[in-house]
């Protein structure tokens, strides 16, 4: 079983960056599908964004086209969610997770990480 640990969130203003990381152990990532979700308060959790094993195709929720990047490093063992321009209704936690097989944008993960705090102020 792979763990997954969320880092980099915190509180930044309106038009300001952030870089989440996710650092896996227990297994290499190598092997997972990866993707990053959020969750604002009173709402369901939704897809962010997500990356095929290799790296080779990535996938957004319309919200964030442009403004939000995902990529990988497999030696690391870690997957980012690079995310420029943030607006207020990003803030969320924010999790990854991680799926051998299976729908990328679906919820249906095995693997979390805890989650990660993302507040943008206006």
């Amino acid at each position: 079983q792979v763990q997954l640990v969320e880092s980099g969130g915190g509180l930044v203003q309106a038009g300001g960056s952030l870089r989440l990381s996710c650092t896996a152990s227990g297994r290499t990532i190598s092997i997972y599908h990866m993707g990053w979700f959020r969750q604002a308060p009173g709402k369901e959790r939704e897809f962010v964004a997500g990356i095929t094993r290799s790296g080779d195709s990535t996938y957004y929720t319309d919200s964030v086209k442009g403004r939000f990047t995902i990529s990988r490093d497999n030696a690391k063992n870690t997957v980012y969610l690079q995310m420029n321009n943030l607006k207020p209704e990003d803030t969320a936690v924010y999790f990854c997770a991680a799926r051998v097989a299976g729908l990328i944008t679906s919820k249906d993960y095995p693997n979390w990480g805890q989650g990660t705090q993302v507040t943008v102020s206006s």
